[in-house]
């Protein structure tokens, strides 16, 4: 992987394998930046979630940013100029980013992320679209599919317009494309919970389940959905916007004997157990190319969890790429990574490997 002014980094130069990478150095050395670029070989705003103009490095040439990489034998390119939108290029070929889900898996466990399972559900409904989208390429067409009508209805709702027909084409859409939405998180849901491996890893497993929220979990079927949506026109009608469908459902979870909740679980356990679903989403991905991103996770674990993790990393078939404050945080994979050190030079990032 190649960039150029993303962040703080002016240019660098990545060579990945199948080993896993330990990238430590200081608080804003630009540590997280280089996941960042890595995530954007997805579809989507990346790890962070923000607008493409915002990654672009500070102080440098007004001429945007750009990431460069070579994905199963195709060359891939992403950019965005000033004050534009993000496009992407495929062996010269200009094309939409959702093909980006079809070349690369890329998952990730920020930070932020550790309050998953007491955030609002839009939280946990954006991440169980994103696992899902890593096991069902359509997920992210799918998406667009649903969305777009649904912009319109919520568009005429707030106009307080009544006429019947204008909405039941509208619902048409987003039923068709809401149940198959359904179909893929239900699937998604299953293949994980199939690869957890807790005897196996150390890492706790869970029961999970989709919520209903203020939709239906078994908004499975067209024909339901769209007679909900329109049921529901008077209620909608005075709320200005859709207050039903898979755009609402929710992402619960269970572990243990005690089949505790995940939100009644300690801060230890919620880190444990997310880090359990990203582990075997990768799992689940195992005849996929996978790239891996885990910021500052190391420094949450206690040394048998952080041992535990490690030694999933080295057996998963994919490239892992952590990063942390220093490197006793990695210790643990001995020779089995590879370790690079992060600084700052006159305000730009700068990278070295570790022997």
């Amino acid at each position: 992987m190649s960039l150029a002014q993303f962040r703080s980094w002016s240019r660098l130069e990545l060579e990945l394998d199948r080993q896993p990478l330990a990238i430590f150095g200081p608080n804003g050395s630009g540590k997280t930046n280089i996941l960042e670029a890595l995530s954007m070989l997805a579809p989507g705003r990346g790890l962070r979630g923000v607008a493409a103009r915002d990654q672009a490095r500070h102080g440098g040439p007004d001429a945007g940013w750009r990431i460069r990489a070579r994905v199963q034998d195709h060359d891939v390119e992403t950019s965005a100029p000033p004050e534009g939108s993000r496009t992407v290029v495929l062996d010269d070929k200009q094309v939409p980013q959702t093909v980006l889900g079809r070349l690369l898996r890329v998952i990730w466990l920020v930070p932020a992320m550790d309050r998953l399972w007491t955030d609002p559900p839009e939280t946990r409904r954006r991440f169980l679209d994103r696992v899902t989208l890593s096991l069902c390429p359509d997920h992210a067409e799918l998406a667009l599919a649903y969305e777009k009508p649904m912009r319109e209805r919520n568009r005429l709702l707030k106009d307080q317009v009544g006429d019947p027909a204008w909405y039941r084409a509208l619902e048409a859409q987003m039923a068709r494309a809401g149940a198959a939405l359904t179909r893929n998180r239900q699937d998604a849901l299953t293949r994980i919970m199939a690869a957890q491996d807790e005897s196996a890893t150390g890492f706790p497993a869970a029961v999970l389940a989709l919520l209903p929220g203020e939709g239906r979990a078994d908004d499975t079927d067209e024909e339901s959905i769209a007679s909900r949506l329109a049921d529901m026109r008077p209620r909608d009608l005075a709320a200005g916007r859709s207050l039903t469908g898979p755009h609402r459902a929710d992402l619960g979870a269970h572990w243990g004997p005690a089949n505790t909740p995940a939100a009644l679980s300690s801060t230890g356990e919620q880190k444990a157990l997310l880090l359990s679903l990203v582990l075997a989403n990768a799992r689940a991905l195992s005849d996929q190319p996978v790239v891996l991103l885990l910021d500052e996770v190391a420094a949450h674990l206690d040394a048998d969890r952080r041992a535990a993790l490690y030694d999933q990393l080295v057996e998963l078939p994919a490239q892992s790429v952590l990063t942390g404050t220093g490197p006793e945080l990695f210790d643990a994979f001995a020779d089995r990574a590879r370790r690079m050190a992060v600084g700052k030079q006159g305000g730009i990032s700068a990278i070295t490997e570790v022997q």
